[in-house]
């Protein structure tokens, strides 16, 4: 049964690395797509534009693309030649996306959190945006679902100029966590240098009677 956008089940891992790298690959290599079961092991294993790099055998690539197909994500053909058993994806029409943004979400599987610069440069053999304002605003919309937000503003770290994103296509528990260690990082450093400036604070004030006592101290010299 296909799945509701509004309600998309949670993708493992290596499923959503499968779909990326179905996506990608139906777009930068068409000819020899859709993909055999080996071609699309190798992509998965694939060491460039991959973040993390993976090492998975075709039973566990092969066990993944039935629960994929069972969802509807995936359909099977045997292609022109009609011997070797092919797949391609359907994630755009199950999920209701247009292009942009499944250019996107594959992306951000394939490669891992990214900022809007990275994620315009590294989709750009996929879908080719006008400007990162365009990237942001298929962002903000993927992010902005009702019931079933795709990806994720990850709270910008200390030293970066921009913001990273991340898909939550398995989900947003990792996400969370990250983003409430990052928070508390900041709360900690904010809470730091509040203590510092009290500190300054209070040895100015705790300096001042000792100054007035010591120019008490000092002899007069009258004339």
């Amino acid at each position: 049964m296909a799945e509701s956008p509004d309600s998309p089940r949670v993708l493992s891992f290596l499923e959503a690395r499968i779909l990326g790298v179905l996506i990608e690959k139906e777009k930068t290599t068409p000819d020899t797509y859709p993909l055999t079961l080996n071609s699309l092991t190798a992509g998965c294993n694939q060491k460039s534009a991959r973040d993390p790099v993976i090492s998975v055998a075709e039973s566990e690539v092969q066990a993944a693309l039935e629960d994929l197909r069972s969802r509807v994500l995936v359909l099977e053909t045997y292609g022109a030649s009609g011997r070797v058993l092919r797949y391609a994806q359907n994630f755009g029409r199950v999920y209701g996306l247009p292009a942009a943004s499944v250019a996107l979400l594959a992306t951000l599987a394939l490669r891992g959190e990214q900022t809007v610069s990275e994620l315009r440069a590294n989709s750009e053999r996929l879908y080719r945006f006008d400007d990162s304002s365009s990237v942001e605003a298929y962002l903000e919309e993927l992010a902005g679902r009702s019931s079933s937000a795709l990806v994720i503003r990850l709270p910008r770290q200390a030293g970066s100029r921009e913001h990273r994103w991340a898909h939550l296509l398995c989900g947003a528990a990792s996400h969370a966590d990250v983003e409430e260690q990052t928070g508390l990082v900041e709360r900690v450093a904010r809470l730091e240098l509040e203590v510092a400036e009290l500190r300054t604070a209070l040895k100015v004030l705790l300096g001042q009677p000792g100054e007035l006592a010591d120019r008490g101290d000092k002899p007069q010299h009258g004339g």
